[in-house]
């Protein structure tokens, strides 16, 4: 059996956490050359090149990227272990990796895997924000536990996964006062050439609202577009255009932005899907989260 050298690798973590050797060498007390030699040995060790050089700044390479998290969870582990001994906290033996569809609006998130806090067990949740198509490879290689989308997973990225719907609400569409109340009167056609906020291009929202229009015979004027929908609301809230938002936290959504439901886009559903590559889910903090928004969420 190979076993690492977990000095080397605690100096590679010290530098990529300091994003220097220079830096790292300041916390550490120990001599540039000490520290690039244990890496050095680690690398040599792996076969793998861990960092780049860019300027004066080290970047982690995809192997050190890896490395990263496997020492950053070794070394946690490692402090938590010392503090329970001691008694200065209870174990964290579980965790979770969760990967967040950046489409999503982040309350809704929130209340999906909120019940993940509530388990008996202590569960230690590290979530990732990205596109699917940043976030289903590391699902592929368990970096990740469950990935928390508004669609399955689409079939241009060849990842084995399971999609699990955890639920659907309507689509509603706010505004600030003024503008609501203009729109409200002949609603939908009152949206043509109105101000739009709309989701990102490609997002089942997007696709979603465009079949809309056309249904309805619409086209507003698109101010502009967004991958974050907080953002998006953001800029809605300032009365830059109408922007869309889901049933499920219309009254939050109302009180967060100081705007004002339009409509609801007939025959149109927001979906939430959780993916995972296992069929049948065993995870306790995914089953968690399965559970709670079948049963609370969305009903």
């Amino acid at each position: 059996m190979d076993w690492l050298n977990y000095h080397h690798l605690y100096y590679f973590w010290r530098v990529a956490r300091a994003g220097s050797i220079t830096a790292a060498c300041k916390e550490l007390l120990l001599s540039p050359s000490t520290i690039s030699a244990q890496m050095q040995e680690l690398e040599n060790a792996l076969g793998e090149k861990l960092f780049d050089r860019t300027g004066r700044r080290l970047v982690l390479t995809e192997p050190g990227r890896l490395a990263y998290r496997y020492a950053d969870e070794i070394f946690t582990l490692g402090r938590e272990f010392v503090d329970v001994l001691r008694g200065r906290s209870e174990a964290t033996s579980l965790e979770v990796g969760i990967g967040v569809n950046d489409v999503l609006p982040k309350l809704v998130v929130y209340r999906l895997i909120e019940p993940v806090l509530r388990l008996s067990d202590p569960v230690r949740v590290r979530c990732v924000q990205g596109t699917p198509i940043q976030l289903l490879p590391p699902l592929a290689v368990h970096d990740l536990d469950v990935v928390i989308s508004d669609a399955p997973p689409p079939p241009e990225i060849r990842v084995r996964a399971f999609s699990h719907l955890l639920g659907q609400c309507r689509v509603c569409l706010f505004a600030v006062p003024k503008l609501a109340r203009v729109l409200r009167r002949g609603f939908p056609k009152s949206l043509e050439g109105a101000p739009a906020l709309l989701p990102a291009p490609g997002s089942a929202l997007r696709t979603a609202m465009e079949q809309w229009f056309d249904r309805v015979k619409v086209r507003p004027q698109v101010i502009a577009h967004f991958e974050d929908i907080a953002l998006l609301s953001a800029c809605g809230q300032h009365g830059w255009g109408f922007f869309a938002g889901h049933s499920v936290i219309e009254k939050d959504i109302a009180r967060a932005y100081g705007v004002q439901k339009i409509g609801e886009v007939d025959g149109c559903s927001a979906q939430f899907h959780a993916i995972s590559v296992e069929r049948r889910i065993t995870h306790p903090a995914v089953a968690a989260i399965t559970n709670a928004a079948r049963r609370t969420v969305f009903g």
